[in-house]
């Protein structure tokens, strides 16, 4: 299965100068994980996940005065829409995250998560014949 049978389309952009609030809202609201960062003035594109947000609170930062630019991972691990789910889970694997922006032609078309990779996964493990112990 590839990336682009996986990956949400639907992809919540912010900008650099949003709050962690406005940023938590937002992806609350839209029930995903992570926000796509756009600068096209600064970094380019990044990503801002719960985690980011969470750790944030945890240091005891303010969410209304911290910008989402000052919590961004800008060193992005790109996925395209022709990798594997295999290939985007090694990625995740090997950098430790959950997340994967997912890049058409320079432009997000997506993000993979670990939670659509498991999507993806479980029912061809339920379809799988069950081998006697």
């Amino acid at each position: 299965m590839l990336v682009r049978d996986a990956m949400s389309t639907v992809v919540l952009t912010i900008g650099p100068a949003h709050t962690l609030r406005q940023a938590a809202a937002l992806m609350s609201a839209r029930r995903v994980g992570a926000a796509v960062v756009l600068d096209p003035d600064g970094t380019g594109i990044g990503i801002l996940t719960e985690r980011d947000v969470l750790n944030s609170v945890g240091l005891g930062q303010d969410p209304d005065a911290e910008r989402a630019h000052a919590h961004t991972t800008t060193d992005v691990v790109f996925a395209t829409p022709s990798w594997t789910v295999e290939e985007a889970a090694a990625a995740m694997a090997h950098g430790g995250f959950r997340h994967l922006i997912v890049l058409d032609r320079g432009e997000p078309a997506g993000i993979v998560s670990v939670r659509d990779i498991i999507r993806c996964w479980a029912p061809a493990r339920e379809r799988a014949p069950q081998v006697p112990a």
